[in-house]
């Protein structure tokens, strides 16, 4: 694949003053490539530097073996549209009319608009699902429908590059996963480079082919987000402290204090989750197990530095991880069973229900009364029943 997007020793800024240097990246054709980093460490400079907006203080910017610099702004709309952040006011204009203006690298000198080029806007109008649009003005649309419109300016202009500056960041969720959605798909079935700045790191990972980390005036890693997203990257990036991000999971949870080992939790296959937030939320100190090393709830408790008694994946539970679970259950004050799936590698966790009883622990269970009978025969009429998480905080109070 041809590169199309190449730059080299490139430091961008205003003035004398340097934003970010360093920057020597190439971009192939069709890829999509996020930008991450915090508030003010140069994201937005990047992108106005490769789209012409401002010129670069040193190095060199080549759009498809070109150099920038050499380019008419005729040729650079040609080959490379833009979307910042900075909100249109185009007056009077129908949302058809609005789109018209990508045309204008196209028109004559008059503007005019040829049959192709109404198709094209026509077809620009349909790939962000705002034909219905076509009519209405502007100034009347919503956030989102107005965004959708900027994109169709950008992709009625057919570049092979499309630079965009946070443009989910006035968007509620449905109107972000649409446009994400959109330039996703012009990326892989157009051939469109999309190059894009976002604050969503779970979004990044999960549609970006490469992805550029940007702080306090450098470059600190790019590469695909299997390599590049990791705890100690995304740490570096944002300096956490009190939370700790995922990097199988894509996500971000808040460290509080678990010294305690008040509650232990048997969970499994995500029945755990929404335990482990409620409970550290509300001041309980939990332990957890007896949970594969392969289940969600063993990464999600990891994530939290919650104390997991595991077992390896696709392994049974072994005497010797049962007696730490033995051990936990013989120092906590409750036991909760959130109504975790039963197989055959996880069965010994009934036993967990079982020793908690003989050592006279409250032990709490979310099933249904003929499920937890089915499992611990009469054991189970020692059980505190539980319709959710909340009665069991009604109940410790």
């Amino acid at each position: 694949m041809r590169s199309v997007l190449k730059t080299e020793e490139l430091c961008v800024g205003y003035g004398k003053k340097e934003i970010v240097s360093g920057i020597s990246q190439e971009i192939i054709k069709g890829q999509f490539v996020s930008i991450l980093g915090p508030n003010g460490s140069g994201k937005t400079t990047i992108l106005k530097t490769l789209a012409k907006v401002i010129a670069p203080l040193r190095g060199r910017i080549y759009i498809n073996g070109l150099l920038l610099d050499r380019l008419s702004s005729k040729e650079v709309a040609k080959n490379l549209s833009v979307v910042l952040t900075e909100r249109p006011s185009p007056g009077l204009l129908t949302a058809f009319e609005f789109v018209a203006l990508g045309r204008y690298p196209y028109t004559d000198i008059f503007g005019r608009l040829t049959e192709k080029d109404k198709e094209k806007i026509k077809e620009a109008l349909q790939l962000v699902n705002a034909k219905e649009l076509s009519e209405r003005y502007f100034g009347e649309l919503s956030d989102g429908e107005r965004q959708k419109l900027v994109i169709a300016r950008a992709i009625a202009q057919e570049p092979e590059i499309i630079i965009l500056d946070e443009p989910t960041i006035h968007l509620d969720p449905k109107n972000k996963i649409e446009l994400l959605g959109i330039l996703y798909r012009l990326s892989k079935k157009k051939g469109v480079t999309v190059l894009v700045s976002l604050h969503d790191i779970d979004v990044a990972s999960r549609i970006s082919d490469l992805v550029l980390l940007v702080k306090e005036g450098r470059i600190i890693d790019f590469g695909p987000p299997e390599k590049v997203i990791n705890q100690e990257r995304i740490a570096q990036l944002y300096d956490l402290k009190d939370v700790h991000f995922n990097s199988k999971l894509y996500t971000f949870e808040l460290l509080k204090n678990n010294k305690r080992k008040d509650i232990f939790v048997i969970a499994g296959a995500g029945t755990g989750t929404p335990l482990y937030r409620t409970l550290l939320r509300h001041g309980f100190g939990i332990v957890t197990g007896i949970i594969h090393e392969n289940d969600i709830d063993f990464h999600v408790a990891n994530s939290m530095k919650v104390e997991v008694v595991s077992e390896r994946a696709f392994q049974k539970i072994g005497k010797n991880t049962l007696k730490k679970a033995f051990s936990f259950i013989a120092h906590a004050k409750a036991v909760i069973d959130s109504d975790f799936p039963v197989g055959s590698f996880n069965r010994e966790n009934i036993d967990l229900i079982h020793y908690a009883i003989k050592k006279e622990k409250k032990a709490y269970t979310l099933r249904k009364k003929k499920e937890a009978y089915e499992l611990y025969g009469n054991l189970s009429k020692k059980l505190i029943y539980l319709n959710d998480v909340y009665s069991f905080l009604e109940e410790r109070r």
